[in-house]
């Protein structure tokens, strides 16, 4: 008689972040700490160091770099709004991993979204504001 073998099913938490135009979806899964964006490494993706630190905020202030893999796929946006909206995201995926981090999430203003978008460029103006130089005579 042959016995069933079943892969033990793998626990994750989920979360999507928002910032700007880039929408970040963000998979936390019990590991040592390696971050992935876009299936490259944290250190690859992004180049500026600021971005990194942007991204590993929330994990540094839970004091769970070391017990979590991130898995994310950012879409939109710039590097700066895609590290905002992963920022975003994972707070978001850590609350639902455990709610006691809220109140240090929230202090912090992980949890709130960045509600600052790009204005919209007017008729009769080059962008948003910039108008073409007046001249009285």
């Amino acid at each position: 008689m042959a016995t069933k073998t079943t892969k033990a099913k793998q626990v994750f938490f989920y979360g999507t972040g928002r910032r700007e135009n880039a929408v970040a979806c963000v998979r936390i899964v019990p590991g040592k700490g390696n971050v992935t964006v876009n299936g490259r490494e944290l250190e690859e993706y992004f180049g500026l160091e600021t971005l990194k630190i942007i991204v590993k905020q929330p994990l540094v202030l839970t004091a769970t770099e070391d017990k979590f893999d991130l898995i994310c796929k950012a879409v939109g946006g710039g590097l700066s709004g895609q590290a905002g909206a992963i920022r975003h995201g994972l707070s978001r995926a850590l609350l639902k991993a455990d709610d006691t981090f809220r109140p240090v999430l929230k202090k912090a203003g992980f949890l709130t979204r960045d509600p600052r978008m790009k204005e919209r460029k007017k008729y009769g103006l080059k962008k948003a504001r910039k108008a073409s130089q007046f001249s009285k005579r």
